[in-house]
């Protein structure tokens, strides 16, 4: 591990500025609130800052994006095909351990099973990963639920954890090893594993005090749902109160769900986009004929639930499909957040 001082961290995104776009946690100038967003200025950054009200996933899977570009000559019947290819690398500093296992699911989603997403591929070989250990947790998160904080474990280039008044940094590739060498920053020595260990203890022992506003303790509604044990009339409650509008999957960092579509354009070429798309929609399983297996909300909410907890999941992806960032319960407007669903299945579990 390294030492790499406050004052020093405007150094570590200059080198990183002459190489990669850079994206990280700021302050929105208007709301106040935090986004993770494009650092157009390096001063924006705010690594002290809460979770970000949106995931870093759309940086690498964005909400709409042109996968290729093709024309149909009618007379010929030929087809020439031009495949999209205007990323660039992208450097995102101060990802939350959640965010980090985040990305980490759609890797396996999109690389890690029989078919690998070429455009997807591309976006993640132009990448660098700047992690951000929370060294204190915040009011919606449950990390410590779903196994996924409040430190990263795999994943960054560099993971950087404040520890008094500097940061330890370490390195988790080659790309890591090299910034850190351009930087010429010093060892930290032997005893610093040691103070890491110190500061994410204390962290995880505070969950109780500040981590108030949500609980998931996720393993028994885990087996229940894995097993089908749970009744209709809980999928019933749920689905209920949902409004069908999708903010869950959007702010989820592990949704992958999307759309592909063809959009013809007055030059007489088409476009092949993709879109980000949610089980929470009526259309989402409609097929031809006009038949849809997933009609019921509640059968819809059956199943993203089961995405997010389910043992086979867990096993497919390497770890549950939630990360306990806590965004689902702070949009919902019908209050079914991942947290408080857990709780209508343990309450149905305990018959409280």
């Amino acid at each position: 591990m390294y030492w790499l001082e406050q004052s020093q961290v405007e150094m570590l995104l200059s080198k990183l500025a002459e190489n990669y776009e850079l994206f990280g946690p700021r302050r929105d100038e208007v709301s106040g609130e935090v986004i993770f967003d494009r650092l157009e200025d390096l001063h924006q950054l705010d690594l002290s800052a809460p979770i970000p009200y949106n995931p870093p996933k759309y940086i690498l899977f964005p909400h709409y994006e042109e996968i290729l570009k093709y024309r149909y000559n009618r007379k010929t019947k030929e087809v020439a095909i031009e495949r999209i290819n205007h990323l660039k690398p992208k450097a995102l500093v101060g990802l939350r351990a959640c965010d980090l296992n985040g990305l980490m699911c759609l890797d396996r989603f999109f690389l890690g099973q029989e078919f690998v997403d070429e455009i997807y591929l591309e976006h993640r070989k132009k990448l660098f990963l700047v992690s951000n250990t929370c060294v204190r947790p915040f009011p919606q998160c449950f990390c410590v639920c779903t196994d996924s904080g409040p430190a990263a474990r795999e994943g960054f280039d560099l993971d950087l954890t404040l520890a008094g008044e500097r940061y330890l940094v370490e390195v988790g590739s080659k790309k890591g090893q090299k910034m850190v060498e351009e930087l010429g920053l010093k060892e930290a020595g032997p005893e610093a594993a040691g103070w890491k260990k110190k500061v994410v203890d204390e962290s995880v022992s505070s969950f109780d005090a500040f981590a108030v506003e949500n609980k998931a303790w996720i393993s028994r509604a885990t087996n229940r749902l894995t097993t089908g044990f749970i009744k209709p009339e809980v999928w019933e409650f749920i689905g209920n109160q949902c409004f069908e509008c999708g903010a869950c999957s959007f702010v989820c960092p592990t949704c992958s769900c999307f759309n592909v579509e063809d959009v013809n354009r007055l030059d007489g070429t088409t476009d092949r986009v993709r879109t980000w798309d949610s089980c929470s929609f009526e259309g989402y399983t409609k097929m031809a004929g006009d038949h849809n297996p997933r009609k019921p909300v509640e059968d819809r909410r059956n199943k993203r639930f089961f995405c997010k907890l389910s043992y086979s999941q867990s096993k497919k992806y390497l770890r549950p499909g939630c990360v306990g960032c806590g965004r689902c319960a702070r949009v919902c407007p019908g209050d079914i957040g991942l947290p408080n669903v857990v709780t209508y299945i343990r309450r149905e579990i305990t018959g409280e």
